[in-house]
């Protein structure tokens, strides 16, 4: 009996320590937040009314206008599936203020509301960030010293807070994109790991310095499997990429603003013409 009792606290230990675990990480994560928000009112760049500007862009115009509008010099020149998410937070944005979204009239906008709009959204997209960081997290075998310090580095990142909290960028919620597809190589999940990895850099083109070491890993680790089974699978996680860059592209292509033969310089129509094309469509393509 006493054996049968203490084989099953053996099997409750990791249980309780995988909920310790959740919530110290979230207490990190929770002072953290407490930080951003004493920040809302604080210093911010240029970088503020550019992503106000893309809001506003991907709200009041059709996906063919969206890396072609001048109507402010903060032009749309990340990849798609950061317009995309532009575009899902703007009907949020609409609904707080809907001067916030207005093409015209939101031009240098700074009351209170947008403001605080902006900030919260960087705030509740670093909930990514904090999923990334406890997945990559759990999957390391480490003590809750070292658990704790990498959770310091990240969560309490001070060049973190300063660029997406004060300057205002994005960079938890991408961060935590990448966390989470290392954490699923670190599964032996590669196929996942590239996946996410692909939609990250159709996010952010940034991130592409990266793609030669996902590449050399993949192939090794995942389609090095002999020549049969080799094949299937490099042909897979092709499939699975060129599916990814499709889903962002595609729509883009569809409308001719990304082949080149379709350029018409006179109605400044193609992609190939704006600042979005040389870096998104260069450094994640080639």
């Amino acid at each position: 009996m006493s054996q049968f009792l203490s084989s099953m606290e053996d099997q409750r230990k990791p249980e309780k320590n995988k909920t310790s675990t959740t919530s110290n990480l979230l207490w990190f994560f929770g002072v953290s937040t407490c930080v951003k928000l004493l920040l809302i009112p604080s210093y911010h760049s240029t970088d503020f009314e550019v992503h106000r500007n893309w809001l506003a862009i991907t709200h009041s115009l059709p996906l063919d206008q969206w890396y072609i509008d001048k109507t402010s010099p903060w032009t749309l020149d990340y990849p798609p599936f950061f317009a995309y998410f532009e575009y899902i937070i703007s009907f949020f944005a609409h609904l707080v203020d809907p001067k916030i979204v207005d093409l015209e009239k939101g031009l240098d906008y700074k009351a209170e509301s947008v403001v605080l709009f902006q900030r919260l959204s960087v705030i509740v997209c670093d909930f990514v960030l904090l999923y990334g960081v406890y997945r990559l997290s759990k999957n390391f075998s480490m003590g809750f010293k070292e658990r704790v310090l990498m959770w310091v580095l990240v969560v309490w990142s001070p060049g973190l807070v300063i660029v997406d909290h004060m300057h205002f960028q994005y960079n938890g919620f991408l961060l935590g994109l990448l966390m989470m597809s290392i954490s699923y190589l670190m599964e032996g999940r590669d196929l996942m790991g590239g996946f996410i990895f692909a939609v990250l850099l159709c996010f952010k083109h940034l991130f592409a310095v990266a793609a030669p070491v996902y590449f050399v890993y993949l192939l090794r680790h995942y389609c090095w499997k002999g020549f049969v089974k080799g094949f299937w699978r490099i042909s897979v996680l092709g499939a699975v990429v060129v599916a990814v860059f499709a889903a962002a592209y595609g729509p883009f292509v569809y409308l001719g603003q990304v082949i080149p033969g379709s350029y018409d310089s006179s109605s400044c129509k193609n992609l190939v013409n704006t600042r979005y094309c040389f870096y998104s469509c260069f450094h994640t393509l080639v």
